[in-house]
């Protein structure tokens, strides 16, 4: 197989699974989704944009009447650029686990709940409450009211296709 067709057969590949993807949330099969979907399907494909990059790139994909919805011979471009140039790829488990250490100075392995709030929601790019009430009924010990974060960083983390 030559380079070129090598390439020709990875973008096909790509634009398969962008298409699966995209369908799966195509309720009415017209090639339209609604544009509050396009994050979760963007996130399906293994990327994980943060709210400011993925408002940029609905409005790059948005028609110029804003209609709610996102058309798929505009989303399918743009995704295949992301995913060719592997963008907004997760962070590494070993990365996210040394970012909670941070945050545990007594190095208990843990952290509580409010604590963990407090952190996610006044630092940084905060979390939305939304944001925070989802993270929570993934990776809190209820029994405990805290969250053993190297058990909650593996099951989260992404696994590479």
């Amino acid at each position: 197989m030559t380079e070129e067709e090598n390439e020709e057969a990875v973008i096909a590949e790509i634009h398969k699974k962008i298409g699966d993807a995209f369908n799966v949330f195509d309720n009415e099969s017209n090639k339209t989704v609604d544009v509050r979907e396009v994050g979760t399907i963007i996130r399906s494909l293994g990327c994980f944009p943060s709210e400011a990059e993925l408002h940029e790139i609905i409005a790059e994909v948005e028609e110029e009447e804003t209609t709610g919805y996102i058309r798929f011979d505009k989303f399918l471009p743009m995704m295949t650029k992301v995913l060719m140039e592997r963008k907004f790829r997760p962070i590494p488990e070993d990365v996210l686990i040394q970012a909670f250490e941070v945050l545990d100075q007594e190095k208990k392995g843990y952290l509580d709940a409010e604590e963990l709030k407090k952190y996610m929601t006044q630092e940084g790019e905060p979390f939305s409450q939304e944001e925070m009430e989802e993270m929570l009924s993934a990776a809190l010990d209820s029994k405990e009211n805290i969250v053993f974060y190297k058990d909650f960083v593996s099951k989260m983390t992404f696994e590479d296709l």
